[in-house]
C-alpha cells in the first residue's frame, strides 16, 4: 500500500469512529395504531423508549396491544437501520464493505 492509501484508510477509520458516536446519539421514532404506540430507537439499534396511549390499553384485547408494540418496534428498527446505512453509504461512497453495517 502506498502512503496515500494508508492515509485514506486512517481518515476513513476516524470518520467511522465519529459516525458510530453520532449514531449512538441519534434516534428515530416509529408509531403504530394511528400513533397510540410509539417506539424510539437509537442509531445503534437500541430501543430507547416505548410510549403507549391509555386508549390502547384494554384488558380485553392484550393481543392487539402486543401487536401494536411489535409493529412500532420493528418499524423503528427498520428506520434506524436505514439511518445507519445512509450514514455508512455517505462515508464509504456507496461501497458495500462487509462487516461495517
Amino acid at each position: 500500500m502506498n502512503r496515500k492509501m494508508i492515509r485514506q484508510a486512517q481518515q476513513m477509520q476516524k470518520e467511522m469512529v465519529k459516525m458510530q458516536a453520532e449514531l449512538e446519539s441519534r434516534t428515530v421514532e416509529a408509531s403504530s395504531g394511528g400513533g397510540v404506540v410509539k417506539a424510539t430507537v437509537s442509531g445503534k439499534m437500541r430501543v430507547e423508549s416505548i410510549e403507549i396511549s391509555p386508549e390502547a390499553v384494554s384488558p380485553d384485547d392484550v393481543d392487539m396491544l402486543q401487536d401494536l408494540v411489535l409493529a412500532a418496534v420493528n418499524e423503528g428498527l427498520e428506520k434506524a437501520q436505514e439511518m445507519a446505512d445512509e450514514r455508512m453509504s455517505a462515508l464509504t461512497g456507496g461501497l458495500k464493505i462487509p462487516g461495517l453495517t
